[in-house]
């Protein structure tokens, strides 16, 4: 469930750029993540530093399609909001709070949290979506100033990273509990 929730903005906006305009997309994308945000409060868990932040790229990147620039491309609309997660990552890395640190303290005992490789595990984590985000950027820089290239090839990219991240996010935590016999650190538990 806690998959859906996280990758449910993303997946509609991804969708919502094939049919509908950017601006369209971008502000129901910045809906479906406050209801995800009202679905954390109402569970009794903390609004996350990823949630919060994508809704502000969500709703920022919207303002300026509907009020500076509606011709920018479907490339250039992506550009910018995987610009704005990778900030936002970025952000959570320099405040010392790794934004998958709040999902891992959800699913995670109190014992494993205390332990110092829980940490250093949010923060390899973190640096993979990190990479990821970067990733699907570099993607859509190509389709913006490579315009010969097929729609489907950034598409591609970034299908592949997200779910090289999600893959990660899902391996590197048993990965540790073989090399270093500590419980894991799952912070994206598996969908039920």
């Amino acid at each position: 469930m806690m998959i859906f929730l996280i990758l449910a903005p993303y997946v509609a906006f991804a969708t919502l750029m094939l049919v509908t305009p950017a601006a369209v997309s971008l502000f129901a994308s910045a809906a479906i993540c406050l209801a995800a945000i009202a679905f954390d409060i109402w569970n009794g868990r903390s609004i996350k530093i990823l949630g919060a932040g994508s809704v502000v790229t969500f709703v920022a990147v919207g303002i300026h399609v509907t009020l500076i620039d509606s011709t920018l491309s479907a490339s250039a609309v992506r550009f910018a909001v995987d610009t704005g997660i990778l900030l936002v990552t970025l952000f959570s890395i320099a405040i010392r709070y790794p934004f998958t640190l709040q999902y891992a303290l959800e699913v995670t005992d109190a014992e494993t949290a205390k332990l110092p490789g829980f940490i250093r595990a949010n923060y390899v984590i973190t640096w993979a979506w990190a990479a990821a985000s970067l990733m699907m950027m570099i993607g859509n820089a190509a389709m913006i100033y490579v315009p010969w290239l097929p729609f489907w090839g950034g598409l591609i990219v970034a299908f592949a990273a997200r779910n090289c991240a999600i893959h990660f996010t899902r391996w590197y935590p048993a990965y540790r509990r073989a090399k270093y016999g500590a419980p894991p650190a799952n912070t994206v538990p598996r969908s039920q």
